[in-house]
This record gives C-alpha cells, structure tokens and sequence, in this order.
C-alpha cells in the first residue's frame, strides 16, 4: 500500500512516538510510507531525528504550527493538499489536531477531481480530543464542530483508548461502527530489561538522590493541566511523614520555572527535583531507577508514561481521567479521582511505606501490558484497517 501519515509537529510526545513507530513497521512491512509534518517547535524537545536513516520519506510543511493561525494554516492546506495530488495514496492516515483538520480535508477534496485519488482512504487516530472540560464552553463548541465536520470525511477512526472512542461519539463525532481501539505502542525491549545495580546507582547520584530513597517520578510536560500543582501540594504533607520520600520531575515547558519558583518558597527543593527533558532512550532508565510513577494530568488521551512504568515493574499512582482506568486499577496501582489532593497523598503514602505492595503491583502491572502495547500488535490493528477499507472500496 502507499500510506500518508500527517501529524502537526515532532515533539516529545506520546502521538508522536506512536506515530514514529508507525511509520516504521509499516515501511519494514513493504509498504510504500511518507510522513507529513510540520517544525518540531517547542520547549517539550523533538523526535525529528528518529525519521533520519529510515524506510518512509519525511516531508517539513514550515508554516503547519500547533496554534490557529489563518494565513499559516491555509498555506499549510495547500502545500499538503499539492503533496497528496503527487503522491497519490492509498491511505492518508492523520494524527492530532491541527493536521488531523487539515490533513482530513485537503484529502478529501481531492477525490472528485481529475488528479484521480478518489480511491484514497481516510483514516484519523484520536490521540486525545480537542475539547475538554477545563476549557471555554464556547471553544469547545467551535472545536467539536470542526471535528464533526472532519468526520464527515473520515472513513474510519483509529482510537488510543476506548475511552476516546466513547467520547467522540457522546460529542456526535462519527459513527459506533467506524471505530477500532489500538493501544499505543511502546518499544517494550528497552522498559522490560534489567538495570545494572551501578547504573541506578549513577542515574540517583546524578540528581542527589540517596540509595535508600524511595523515588516518586512523574514523567509530562511542566505544562498547564499536566496536574504538577497537585503532586507538589501533596508532597508538602508526605515530605513531613517520610524522610527518605523524593520526588522526580522529568519534562519540561513553559511552566518550568513557575514549578522551581514555587518548590523553591515552600522549602522543598531538597525533595522535589528538577531533571529536565530526557531523549526517549534515557526514559527507561528513569523510571527503573524510580519506585513509584505519579501521573495527574487532568486530560490525556492514555499517557503513554502509565503502562512504559509498569513494564518497568512499577506500580502507577493517575489521576482517573480518560483512558487511564485501562491500565490503571487495584492490581496495577491506585486510581484517584481527579483534583483530589487528599486521596493522591493517602495513595502515595501506602505505597512508600510499604515496599511489598510496590512490588507485587509492578509485578502484576507488567504482565498486564506487556502484549496489550507491544509495536506488533498496534501495527497489526492498522494494518487490518487500511484493508478492510480498500477491500471495501474495491467491491
């Protein structure tokens, strides 16, 4: 098959790892795959270099930008509808969404015309959505509107978490027998291999971290609604209760130095470490070299960082949101409903103290995900999808 993906922009994220791996088994597979996307620009870090070296051709569409912007994102249609006309795909498969919008539609209104790509199948990964709760009544109408009308040039939607799936359709946003979930997948190898003692030893000396701490690590962008605040706040309680508890946050944003300022006021800058962005690869050894994975974003599609910790053997303290109910539960870890600071520092607690529960949980988080997101396994689902659709259009 010739297969176009299109996502906005490369940066450290979980849609664009998913849509890198993507792009990669699909093209080991013999397909014929480019991949569309606008500058990685932004604080977060870029995956741009991973493209380098590969079987799928990469094409930079400069003005395709995250933020709305007329003049950038009508150039941006353009130059992405004269890449398809040339092109000529079988599959145009769009990720986030700005390129999800654009991507969806300069597809489609090619194909009643003489460039002849009216074959072309339009397939969009919800990675997460638009509109939310914690946002602009009126903007989210705008939002769900825009996404209503993409649908309507969608033949089929690929979904990270079935949690998405049940919110598009509560929004009116395509049709119950147009959507499949694909967890995303994760390079497993690098999360499930065992750490040298030394290793851990020089990632915690790195940052002051004693031996004989037990290490909180919250891996997400310092960036609003990614639920630091929270994590902080607990942690002035639970710093007073156990000496040797330590917190880590991995990321960066435009909130990073907000976080320094205030963990710096209320005397915790001995507690609460600052690591910064770490590439992909750095991310196992992280995690391994950690006790305890906090996640409490406020929306996220399903944070890739919950099951990379538990392949990792380590139980996962979330936020109940979306589709974090998926990996999360009493097996894997502690699910706590969002906001509460309360039920996040009571949740944190047993597991510090209690070394065996941790242990048991990260046992049992590990054998529920291991198949559940290997690479394999979302490529298959893909695969299906893009012929099932051809095989359709072909009768």
């Amino acid at each position: 098959m010739k297969i176009v993906h299109i996502i906005t922009r490369l940066i450290l994220g979980g849609a664009q790892e998913n849509t890198l791996i993507t792009c990669k088994l699909l093209a080991e597979r013999g397909h014929d795959v480019t991949l569309i996307t606008g500058p990685a620009i932004g604080p977060e870090g870029e995956l741009f270099e991973q493209t380098k070296n590969q079987q799928y051709e990469t094409i930079v569409v400069d003005k395709l930008r995250r933020p709305v912007c007329p003049l950038y994102d009508s150039v941006s249609y353009f130059q992405i509808k004269e890449h398809l006309r040339r092109i000529k795909p079988d599959i145009v498969h769009t990720h986030s969404a700005k390129a999800g919008v654009l991507g969806r539609f300069a597809a489609h209104s090619l194909r009643n015309t003489q460039y002849a790509i009216r074959n072309t199948r339009i397939v969009h990964t919800i990675h997460g959505l638009a509109f939310h709760q914690y946002q602009n009544q009126l903007l989210n109408k705008f939002y769900i509107a825009i996404e209503k009308s993409a649908a309507k040039r969608t033949d089929f939607f690929i979904s990270v978490a079935d949690a998405m799936t049940d919110q598009a359709l509560a929004a009116g946003i395509g049709r119950t027998d147009k959507f499949v979930t694909a967890y995303s997948a994760i390079e497993e190898d690098d999360f499930l291999k065992s750490f040298l003692r030394d290793e851990i030893i020089k990632f915690r000396r790195k940052y002051a971290i004693s031996q004989d701490a037990v290490v909180l690590i919250t891996v997400a962008r310092l960036f609003m609604l990614k639920g630091h605040d929270y994590i902080i706040e607990s942690a002035r309680d639970l710093s007073k209760r156990f000496d040797n508890a330590v917190w880590l946050f991995v990321g960066n944003g435009n909130l990073a130095n907000y976080y320094k300022k205030l963990v710096q006021e209320i005397g915790l800058t001995e507690k609460i470490k600052f690591a910064g962005l770490f590439p992909p690869s750095q991310i196992p050894l992280a995690i391994a070299s950690s006790d305890i994975l906090v996640h409490c974003s406020l929306r996220e599609g399903l944070a890739r960082t919950l099951p990379q910790a538990m392949l990792c053997g380590r139980p996962a303290v979330s936020f109940d949101v979306d589709g974090a109910r998926e990996v999360v539960n009493e097996n894997t870890g502690r699910l706590i409903e969002p906001k509460n600071v309360e039920q996040l520092t009571n949740a944190c607690a047993e597991l510090i103290e209690n070394k065996e529960l941790r242990e048991k949980l990260g046992a049992q988080g590990r054998e529920s995900v291991k198949e559940k997101f290997a690479p394999e396994k979302m490529t298959d689902t893909i695969e299906e999808v893009y012929r099932k659709l051809l095989e359709e259009e072909a009768l």
